[in-house]
């Protein structure tokens, strides 16, 4: 039963009905009709209603929904029958089938070309080349199919005029490798004639609609737009009001087809071909036969040397084959003229014949691309199969002649396959295994399909036997034959067995009574359609084509003219044959059905035609089909497969039984499940009522493996965790190996390089470090510091205070210029009273800026408390006392002068020029610096070291700028007033 739909949409399976009656069946079809629902289920078979129109209920979005789905976990979807063929083909290694049928008209090749579509989607997750390459080719086929097979009629713009069952191959793993297609019954009198409002095959139009393209003037020799005769019958005459005429785009869909084609691997030399093909046949349809005396003429020659150039052979050949017929008379060949009407006869024959021949050749062309190659059972596993069945569906045309009646047929063979498969063998396998059954009348149509194919007394063997009587054979002596050896079958009637009846014509008509209804045949070209009558000479003609793929569609044009062959096998009997084998072929398949369903004749969206649709309810047997779904059980397996799935839902079956036999393991198992009531037990299978019990033993089921697939996981999962951490050990027992004779080798370097730097002379300063691993990188950072502070300790520890004092002024020097002056005298002696005071300190002589701006000699002298300017000429007489705290910082310039300014507190700084320098380029900015810093840092204050140029500075309260400009001929450091303050010009080198 199918689930998520509400109640206002109808009853999404008809076997939910609470009552099966026909008024139930249709009410319920209606409303879900008229809801948008076109889609319901009976058990396991879907009824499709046609929308006439698009619907978004075919996207990627509802793929997901499907894929992987129980079939009554969504609403009913063509997707979901598509997905349980696919499921049980993949899951139980089984062939399986999708039976499309329904009336023209109902949407059976829409529905096949969505299942096609679905199967492309959920397939190949790998996204093998092979296999993507195998379903582009399978999508394409439909569409070249189409062109060439389908036709607009007055029931539907895209029906299907020939048969079509294509097998899909899958591998192991459930992706496709391959298919092959079987055509049958192409509806090749369609190429010669066409009901009112109806159309040839598509391709000819596609063609035709091109007479603006380079390709059919090519093909046809022409420029103008004018019809054949086979394609105009109603006098429209030109392409534009055909085309106008119809809904279908030919030009798009001209060149769908023929990408398709070369995607398929058609060569440019076949697709032309095809082209001249097609061409020919519009030129043929234009040919008219006259008489002169005694002599059949071609009035429109010049036709002829067209065709002839189309088929790539001589004129006069085309010529001859059209007027003529060679005949063998033991040794003697003679060429009999034709009649016009034979010659007209010869001229459709020819026509229906190619097309027929191109078409077949083109399905052989698309399966020598898409069958499966080099594959070999015992190395890739079991080939399966999916089969999709898209048929010509019931037909009732105002006049019904030879092709509808072979449609006819093959709809009661596949309706005689439903009832075969769905209720007589549902009946038949309850019997067999031991379950009660209420018994369900059914109409069984085996008497219909021995009506038309019994031996001796069918309707096809009449026809047979009427073709191969001598002499004058007409379509009014078959339907006497008819008449005699049916006279007393319930289904079959004549105007002559019935002589009231006047909707039948004397000598013309007959009415069988079909599964589906009331069918009146024409037997007008009965004897000719069954014949399939093609002159030899056309044959030869065609085979000896210098065109090499027109050649390779006549193989039989090479038999020569005095070969005797046997009977050729009458259409009836090759339709018959192949209808037959492919019932076989579907028996042998696990069988899914879609049921069409045609809500109207006028292709309205809105509109359902109430005894329309009963009739096909009736005819399609869709109400005894719920009749079984409801008396019966829905579902049934064998007792091992039965087990082998759901086993592991119970404790007595997991993962294997002690039970006595696997019946009674499956009965402890639904037992324990609670579902006892809900199903019944026969000889070799389980039976289950409702899907909704096998949807819970499903539900169980995919929660029960996820736990097992959880334990798996988890003790595969801890397998592998036991061995990467036995790994992961070992790999750490050898990294701690590796890294401690690292460490070793490294601590046994150093302590070799290092032995004797004691006694070196520098203690060890040449000596280079090993490279460490990288382990004890910061270990050697931290032994290196302790080296060097060993090294510092060494050198230090002999001094005198004063030389230790002088080594703290270096390095308060180092720390406050390093990179920002060139010269630091950091390499001299350091003596710091360079005027030999008494007394000591750091005495020096500058010249400074006195209050008139000149510059004058003056001396210095820094001790730990003040900073003392004095007057040499007076004995060194102090002038002014500066105390070091009032200092706020000292600034000099970046480059080999000897300028210096104290910063005060008060903004009087002293700006002054170091000088007498002994020798002369001597610098003692970096003594007097130091050696400030050294008694700040004593005094735990910090001074502000400057390294600027120009430098800025304060002169009584005044603020003002000291630039420093070298001059070539400056002998002496002097101090020049400016406008923004002083310049201090120094000898330039």
């Amino acid at each position: 039963m199918a689930e998520h739909e509400s109640l206002e949409f109808g009853k999404a399976d008809f076997v939910l009905l609470d009552n099966v009656s026909l008024e139930e069946f249709m009410a319920n079809l209606k409303l879900r009709f008229e809801k948008g629902r076109i889609y319901t289920y009976i058990g396991e078979v879907v009824v499709s209603v046609n929308p006439y129109r698009a619907m978004n209920i075919y996207g990627r979005d509802t793929i997901e929904q499907y894929k992987g789905r129980e079939l009554y976990e969504r609403p009913p979807h063509l997707f979901a029958i598509a997905d349980a063929a696919y499921k049980a083909m993949k899951r139980r290694n089984k062939d399986t089938c999708i039976v499309i049928s329904g009336e023209s008209g109902a949407g059976k090749t829409e529905a096949s070309k969505y299942i096609m579509q679905y199967i492309a989607a959920i397939t190949n997750p790998g996204q093998r080349a092979e296999v993507e390459r195998v379903k582009n080719m399978l999508l394409k086929s439909n569409c070249v199919l189409e062109a060439f097979g389908n036709a607009k009629t007055n029931r539907n713009d895209n029906s299907s005029r020939f048969g079509k069952y294509m097998d899909i191959n899958f591998d192991f793993k459930g992706d496709p490798i391959g298919g092959h297609i079987n055509n049958y019954l192409l509806e090749k009198s369609r190429v010669i004639f066409q009901q009112e409002g109806e159309r040839s095959f598509h391709s000819f139009y596609q063609v035709c609609v091109c007479v603006c393209v380079s390709v059919y003037v090519c093909v046809t020799r022409q420029t103008d737009a004018t019809i054949s005769w086979y394609t105009d019958q109603m006098g429209r005459g030109s392409v534009t009001v055909l085309i106008i005429k119809s809904s279908i785009d030919d030009g798009a869909d001209f060149k769908a087809v023929a990408d398709a084609m070369k995607v398929i691997g058609f060569t440019a030399d076949e697709l032309q071909t095809v082209y001249k093909v097609l061409a020919t046949i519009l030129h043929l349809g234009n040919l008219t036969f006259g008489v002169d005396g005694d002599t059949t003429l071609i009035e429109n020659s010049k036709v002829v040397a067209v065709i002839g150039d189309l088929l790539a052979t001589k004129e006069e050949n085309v010529e001859k084959a059209l007027l003529y017929r060679t005949v063998a008379t033991g040794r003697d060949v003679i060429d009999k003229q034709h009649t016009a009407q034979e010659a007209s006869y010869g001229r459709d024959a020819l026509a229906k014949a190619m097309y027929e021949r191109m078409f077949c050749w083109i399905v052989g062309r698309i399966n020598d691309v898409i069958e499966v190659k080099n594959y070999d059972a015992k190395v890739h596993g079991k080939n399966t199969v999916i089969g999709v069945l898209d048929i010509y569906g019931f037909e009732i045309f105002q006049n019904n002649s030879f092709e509808q009646f072979c449609i006819n047929y093959c709809n009661e063979k596949l309706q005689q396959l439903f009832i075969q498969l769905v209720l007589r063998q549902e009946q038949e396998e309850y019997q067999r295994e031991g379950i009660p059954w209420k018994h369900i009348d059914f109409f069984n149509n085996q008497i219909i399909v021995d009506l038309v194919e019994l031996q001796h007394k069918g309707i096809f063997s009449v026809l047979d036997e009427a073709c191969m009587n001598v002499g004058k054979v007409t379509d009014k002596v078959f339907l006497q034959g008819l008449n005699s050896k049916l006279v007393n079958h319930a289904h079959y009637t004549s105007r002559k067995l019935s002589p009231t009846d006047k909707s039948l014509e004397f000598d013309r008509d007959f009415r069988v009574r079909h599964y589906a209804g009331n069918v009146v045949y024409s037997v007008v070209g009965f004897i000719d359609k069954n014949k399939d009558t093609l002159f030899q000479d056309f044959k030869r003609l065609l085979y000896n084509s210098s065109n090499p793929v027109l050649k390779v569609m006549w193989p039989e044009g090479k038999l020569r003219i005095t070969e005797v062959t046997k009977r050729p096998l009458t259409a009836a009997t090759l339709f018959k044959n192949s209808m037959i084998a492919l019932v076989e072929n579907l028996a042998c398949k696990e069988p899914y059905y879609v049921r069409c369903i045609k809500p109207n004749d006028v292709k309205s969206p809105l509109l359902f035609e109430h005894e329309r649709c009963r009739h096909q309810v009736e005819y399609l047997g869709l109400l005894e089909n719920v009749r079984v779904r409801r008396a019966g059980f829905a579902n049934r397996q064998e007792y091992p497969r039965f087990l082998q799935r759901y086993k592991m839902i119970s404790e007595f079956t997991w993962p294997n039984h002690d039970l006595p036999s696997e019946k009674e393991a499956v009965k402890k198992l639904l037992q324990g499940c609670g579902f006892e009531q809900d199903v019944a037990y026969g000889k070799t299978k389980v039976f289950i009522r409702t899907p909704r019990t096998l949807f819970c033993l499903e539900e169980q089921r995919t929660e029960m493996v996820g736990r097992i697939v959880l334990f798996l996981q988890k003790v595969w999962r801890g397998t592998i965790a036991r061995m990467r951490y036995r790994r992961m050990r070992a790999a750490v027992v050898i990294l701690r190996a590796y890294r401690r004779f690292k460490v070793k080798s490294y601590i046994k370097d150093v302590n070799h390089k290092f032995k004797n730097v004691r006694s070196m002379k520098d203690h060890g300063k040449h000596v280079k470090w090993p490279t460490p691993p990288k382990v004890l990188r910061r270990f050697e950072e931290v032994l290196r510091s302790f080296y060097n502070r060993w090294w510092a300790w060494m050198l230090i520890k002999d001094m005198t205070p004063e030389e230790k004092l002088r080594i703290r002024a270096k390095g308060a020097t180092l720390e406050a210029l390093k990179d920002q002056r060139p010269d630091l005298g950091l390499q001299r002696t350091w003596e710091g009273n360079y005027l030999l005071l008494k007394g000591g300190g750091y005495t020096f002589c500058v010249s400074q800026i006195n209050r008139f701006h000149k510059a004058e000699d003056r001396a210095v002298l820094i001790t730990d408390r003040h900073l003392y300017k004095m007057d040499p000429q007076k004995q060194y007489k102090p002038m002014k006392s500066i105390p070091l705290y009032n200092v706020t910082g000292i600034s000099v310039s970046p480059g080999k002068d000897q300028l210096v300014v104290f910063h005060t507190k008060d903004s009087r700084d002293l700006v002054v020029c170091l000088k007498g320098m002994v020798p002369a380029g001597d610098s003692r900015i970096g003594e007097l610096v130091g050696t400030l810093l050294s008694h700040f840092k004593s005094e735990k204050r910090k001074l502000q070291v400057n390294i600027a140029s120009p430098i800025q500075c304060s002169m009584n309260g005044r603020k003002c700028t000291i630039i420093v400009e070298p001059k070539i001929n400056q002998s002496q450091p002097d101090f020049t007033k400016s406008r923004s303050g002083y310049i201090l010009a120094v000898p330039g080198n």
